[in-house]
């Protein structure tokens, strides 16, 4: 998504100063509706997981019941009972001998073992600096990775992350305590943002994460998805191996644009500049069916490689976003 710069009727539009490229109207010199600054670089780790703790966790602590582990299956050691096949279960759990047998689909029911490696495979590409005046995606994804991050180490789990920008930068080796989420959350504040780049491939950012994760482990993989072809392959091998959550980051801007008249349209990654005027009519449709087109085709690349997608809106609530999913998946278990 390119950065639209407003001006007056009649006059030549300009473009408007800002620290980076951004795809959508934004100034990244604001608030969110949680009073928390949308420039990463003002908050100290310790700061913005102090926050996280006070007005996320406690949150999600009383919406959940304190049963964190409905957000994901978890691994199974030991088998616990077999029922049969129901819509949205997970055929890696289909038991093929009973069903041989029973001449109908069965699938193995586990306990879940205690302890639980998680791996954020997060995605820095200058398409995340994108947002609104409430919040930016990379904003999203640091407190989407630093909240699931400390709901898994209070509990003795274990969390790592694999980081890409324009090419893979570095991998965080998984470990446990607040001190592995601390490290996390200054990794992302301080890598830098990048003015230009090639357009993003996700491919090696899947790839990495193929390489870097070798037990079975419990995958998100956070990111716009906005990427060159040739990711879904590899996400669905990624897939085979581990437990794969995809976390797509969005903002409104990208799907609907405002009439706000004429404008330069900037491409946060390639630069690449378009003189529109958002007040045809005409363009702002075909705009919205060529976004609609997009979100059609990741859902079936999702739906393809099995992966079960939670979106994060800039102006959505991070707690009722995840209890709302958390809720779903209970529902797809039963």
């Amino acid at each position: 998504m390119p950065t639209p710069d407003r001006a007056p009727r009649g006059q030549t539009p300009q473009r408007s100063i800002v620290e980076t490229p951004r795809r959508g109207v934004s100034t990244g010199r604001e608030l969110n509706r949680r009073g928390v600054s949308t420039d990463p670089g003002r908050e100290t780790p310790d700061r913005i997981l102090q926050r996280i703790e006070w007005r996320v966790i406690r949150r999600l602590d009383g919406l959940l019941q304190g049963d964190y582990r409905s957000l994901f299956y978890g691994y199974g050691i030991d088998l616990a009972d077999l029922r049969e096949y129901q819509p949205g279960d997970d055929i890696r759990y289909m038991d093929w001998n009973v069903t041989a047998r029973m001449d109908t689909p069965y699938v193995r029911q586990y306990n879940e073992e205690r302890e639980i490696t998680a791996w954020f495979l997060l995605d820095l590409s200058p398409s995340v600096d994108f947002g609104g005046v409430q919040s930016l995606k990379r904003t999203v994804l640091t407190e989407f990775t630093a909240t699931l991050a400390r709901l898994l180490t209070r509990h003795g789990n274990r969390v790592g992350a694999v980081l890409y920008s324009s090419r893979l930068e570095r991998t965080i080796p998984a470990g446990g305590g607040r001190i592995q989420v601390l490290r996390l959350i200054n990794d992302l504040l301080t890598q830098p943002r990048l003015p230009r780049a090639p357009f993003t491939d996700l491919t090696p950012l899947i790839e990495g994460g193929l390489n870097a994760i070798k037990r079975r482990s419990l995958v998100f993989i956070v990111s716009d998805f906005i990427s060159v072809p040739g990711w879904e392959y590899p996400l669905g091998l990624l897939n085979r191996r581990h437990e794969v959550l995809a976390v797509r980051l969005w903002d409104p801007r990208e799907v609907k644009l405002p009439d706000i008249g004429p404008v330069i349209m900037e491409d946060a990654e390639t630069g690449e500049q378009l003189y529109v005027d958002t007040h045809n009519p005409r363009f702002r449709k075909r705009f919205e069916q060529a976004a609609a087109q997009r979100e059609s085709a990741l859902a079936q690349a999702f739906k393809h490689a099995g992966v079960e997608a939670l979106p994060l809106s800039t102006e959505g609530d991070l707690v009722k976003d995840i209890v709302r999913f958390a809720a779903l998946r209970q529902q797809r278990r039963r």
